[in-house]
């Protein structure tokens, strides 16, 4: 089962993967900060990049890797 977390936006990290409500899974590849917010920059599973700016407080969905379930 996958986990997912909730985390604000100020807390991600390059190589995160965010998670839609939808379950599409995009991967984190730049953070910068932009004026009050924070650009995102990411790729999809099939290679398509993209980008959004958000609140640093805003939440976002995260797939959790968890060391101790790792095969």
């Amino acid at each position: 089962m996958e986990i997912v977390e909730l985390k604000q936006t100020r807390e991600l990290a390059v190589g995160d993967t965010l998670v839609s409500a939808a379950g599409d899974a995009y991967d984190v590849t730049k953070l910068a900060r932009i004026g009050r917010g924070i650009r995102v920059q990411y790729v999809t599973s099939d290679g398509r990049s993209g980008r959004f700016t958000a609140a640093p407080d805003a939440i976002t969905r995260v797939r959790r890797v968890d060391s101790l379930h790792a095969a």
